[in-house]
């Protein structure tokens, strides 16, 4: 691990020596930043986004923690007695930092099966009406007119399509939440 204050993070930050703090940083399991300024810590944020082009997660409790949270790809907010500046910012909140492990383990698996879902749903929905159509062509001499009335197409995709991504959004859960928490390598199974 590796524990960098504010005043060294703004020497590298200012000195240029951003690629050697990340080839330092990518050989250690985890990386903590103390006594850093909101500014320091997007800035740390965006470095990594920018030079590892990876996706980054930020996790704070008050208001200096604003903008890391808004430089993030995903921002979680705690909250807690330093207000809720931190809450109003980000994507997701919780009450208490160990509701983390159930937030990204899974919440995020479930949510990322649900949507993995609904894409290929949406795509079979709209292929097996396009495929109708294109059908109906050859019956019509190819003359443009429609085969359903305007409202019906509306209604189609409103209302007649519309109980399955429902349910899958609400009941869908492929894996079990103690399953999850106990094996939390399922979560790259999506990917």
């Amino acid at each position: 691990g590796l524990v960098i204050d504010g005043q060294t993070l703004n020497i590298i930050l200012q000195g240029g020596l951003e690629e050697k703090f990340l080839e330092l940083t990518q050989r250690c399991r985890s990386v903590l930043c103390c006594r850093a300024t909101p500014l320091q810590k997007s800035m740390v944020v965006k470095l990594i986004r920018r030079q590892l082009r990876v996706m980054t997660l930020s996790i704070g409790d008050g208001a200096n923690d604003v903008s890391m949270i808004q430089a993030a790809d995903v921002g979680i907010g705690i909250s807690g007695q330093e207000g809720m500046q931190a809450v109003m910012a980000s994507d997701f909140a919780i009450s208490r930092f160990k509701h983390l492990k159930k937030l990204l383990l899974v919440h995020g698996h479930w949510c990322y099966a649900r949507l993995a879902k609904m894409v290929i749903y949406f795509f079979y929905k709209n292929v097996c009406y396009v495929n109708l159509l294109f059908w109906y062509q050859f019956f019509c001499g190819f003359s443009g007119s429609t085969m359903v009335d305007y409202w019906q197409m509306i209604f189609f995709n409103l209302f007649f399509t519309s109980v399955p991504p429902l349910l899958f959004g609400a009941l869908d859960k492929d894996v079990s939440a103690e399953t999850l928490l106990r094996l939390p390598e399922l979560y790259k199974n999506g990917q």
